[in-house]
């Protein structure tokens, strides 16, 4: 490492120091160690991202999530600092891609309309609904169904770091977040977000295979969507597909929690 505090320091001799007086040249030695987790998880990003989506502007967007996770980061829980970061980044990614706003307006419409959807004809199904009845619900054919979903996936930022959980005015959390254990919540939100963990990891493996899969392959193993297309032997496109509607069906998961129905 070409990091002068790292070369006469272990690193959590530095961790313990920042946590005491968040010195800004130990804040600087961290940032620059973990620069290339930065442009791993901006990589893994922009492999999924439209052409027209600067990978320069990803890594700017994701050097913001690694100074929050550097500040926020408690030496004294059970969790390693990469884990922590890597959420953080690819957080911070997502939130500035979705404060752009360049998901066209009929989009973001459609998207709430299927989720209502979802939401609807699970509640009166019981189980997780087939494409054909969420289409039968919005009152579409199967292949009407089909390309609209082509078209979010395709256009939309959908993601298991979309916000979905505000504990107060000052704390908030992620589908991703309640999976991974954020280590800066107050203990009211602890309680709160394992109640919220619960009802992500049910809605997990309540989901139909490949969609569970798909999430599994790119969340935990970390795939991208077209290595994931070619292990499940089917298109990227489709791959897309799966992933956004697996999102969308733990959206409507949680909202349905968040207005006291599950």
């Amino acid at each position: 490492m070409n990091n002068s505090l790292l070369e006469h320091h272990s690193e959590e001799e530095l961790w313990a120091a920042y946590k005491r007086q968040k010195d800004p040249l130990i804040r600087e030695s961290f940032i620059k160690q973990y620069a290339p987790l930065v442009k791993y998880v901006a990589g893994k990003v922009a492999a999924n991202m439209p052409a027209s989506v600067e990978f320069d502007d990803l890594v700017g967007f994701g050097v913001f999530g690694l100074i929050d996770a550097i500040d926020k980061f408690d030496p004294d829980k059970n969790v390693k600092f990469k884990t922590y970061a890597v959420t953080r980044i690819r957080g911070a990614i997502f939130d500035e891609l979705r404060s752009i706003d360049w998901v066209p307006r009929s989009v973001r419409q459609k998207t709430k309309e299927i989720e209502e959807a979802i939401i609807a004809t699970e509640a009166k199904l019981g189980r997780p609904a087939t494409d054909q009845e969420i289409a039968e619900t919005l009152g579409l054919s199967e292949d009407e169904f089909s390309k609209t979903m082509l078209k979010i996936s395709s256009t939309s930022v959908l993601s298991l770091n979309d916000l979905w959980y505000t504990a107060d005015e000052s704390e908030h959390m992620t589908i991703g977040d309640s999976i991974e254990s954020p280590t800066s919540l107050s203990p009211d939100s602890i309680v709160e977000r394992d109640e919220i963990r619960r009802v992500v990891v049910q809605a997990i493996q309540e989901l139909p295979e490949k969609e569970k899969k798909v999430l599994v392959l790119y969340y935990y193993e970390e795939l991208t969507l077209k290595e994931i297309g070619k292990v499940l032997e089917v298109t990227e496109s489709r791959i897309s597909q799966l992933h956004t509607k697996a999102i969308l069906r733990l959206r409507a998961k949680l909202t349905h929690y968040r207005k006291g129905i599950v």
